[in-house]
């Protein structure tokens, strides 16, 4: 590639992020932009209702797949920790003796019809985040923007399966659903208005068995109902040319440390590698990015971090530079307790 192309490629990233950080920012207030757009909002909102009232009155086809299913997803813009909450859930899962399956839109993925995604999978073919999600449980995992197909080839494949975990589908009412967990980060529900004047694709007051609130700045929960604290922590960091390789975070204090990440909420995993007392400059990219070209060429560093969303597309790269920060999350008892009690309620109906 030449290097008028990179630099305008570079160019083009970070208009695409710096557009994505304004209207975060923009979301968390009631300013003249979100007044503006504030009549589109009530048509986004009267399109939705619309929708969700299709299928709950019939006018489309919603479809029980025949086993228990349990949705995690948000009714904001942006990544809120619904990879991490929907490993922990699955583990958590396990643990009390059940058999879960993953489905999966696999966003970014070039797929049309129903597949596995295995721990080989190339991102491309099945979405970051479904990727992580079979690398780290090795339970199946199926991606398709139909999850009634998804799950369906899932079912068909994997007879032991007997409980469906759809990942991010909160919004995809063809799948009826048994159990729903709606995930919040610390920006909650911003201005409280709906898109595009606001961060909400669902108003606020929507339906759901319980909400998970991620805040790493603050341990005081919003006053709504069934509402419980999400943990998510940062563990040692692994070397992405020599996975084998592993270190804990306080290691790279001193060092001059760039960390980089194309995820929904970048500043979430910069703020949690301040809390692990380093002091990094920071790179955001643009949600879901490809890595077509290498954003750190050129990069006055010494370690750089990423997350392993960004992990999963660096694949043969050499940077020996490049180190990953993965995150755990911590489910609490009463939600798991919660969870469990509903499925096998379901399970004996």
């Amino acid at each position: 590639m030449s290097a008028p192309s990179r630099l305008g490629e570079r160019l083009a990233d970070r208009i695409k992020a710096r557009i994505e950080a304004r209207l975060t920012r923009e979301w968390q207030r009631r300013g003249p932009l979100a007044w503006a757009l504030s009549p589109l909002s009530l048509a986004f909102g009267a399109a939705a209702a619309l929708r969700r009232a299709s299928f709950s009155l019939g006018w489309r086809e919603s479809v029980r797949i025949g086993l228990p299913v349990v949705v995690v997803g948000n009714v904001t813009v942006g990544g809120t920790g619904k990879t991490p909450t929907v490993i922990a859930l699955v583990d958590a899962l396990r643990a009390a003796g059940f058999t879960p399956g993953v489905v999966s839109r696999g966003y970014g993925a070039k797929v049309a019809e129903p597949r596995a995604v295995t721990a080989a999978s190339h991102p491309d073919e099945a979405g970051d985040e479904p990727l992580i999600i079979a690398r780290r449980t090795g339970a199946p995992v199926w991606v398709c923007p139909d999850r009634v197909a998804a799950a369906r080839a899932l079912v068909t494949a994997h007879s032991d399966v007997d409980v469906i975990v759809s990942d991010d589908g909160l919004q995809h009412y063809r799948l009826q659903r048994d159990v729903e967990l709606v995930v919040f980060d610390q920006r909650l529900a911003g201005n409280g208005f709906l898109l595009p004047a606001g961060p909400l694709r669902e108003p606020l007051s929507r339906r759901r068995d319980a909400t998970l609130v991620n805040n790493p700045f603050s341990r005081e929960l919003p006053p709504w109902p069934d509402t419980y604290a999400l943990t998510i922590s940062p563990g040692d960091a692994w070397h992405l040319a020599d996975p084998s390789l592993r270190r804990p975070l306080a290691q790279f204090a001193g060092a001059r440390v760039l960390a980089a990440a194309g995820i929904g909420s970048p500043e979430r995993f910069f703020a949690t590698l301040r809390a692990a007392g380093l002091a990094p400059a920071t790179r955001a990219l643009p949600d879901h990015y490809a890595y077509r070209r290498d954003p750190f060429e050129g990069a006055q560093a010494d370690v750089i971090l990423i997350t392993e969303k960004d992990a999963v597309k660096l694949r043969g790269r050499r940077d020996a530079r490049i180190w990953v920060v993965p995150v755990e999350a911590a489910l609490p008892g009463r939600l798991i307790a919660l969870v469990v009690e509903k499925l096998r309620g379901r399970s004996l109906a």
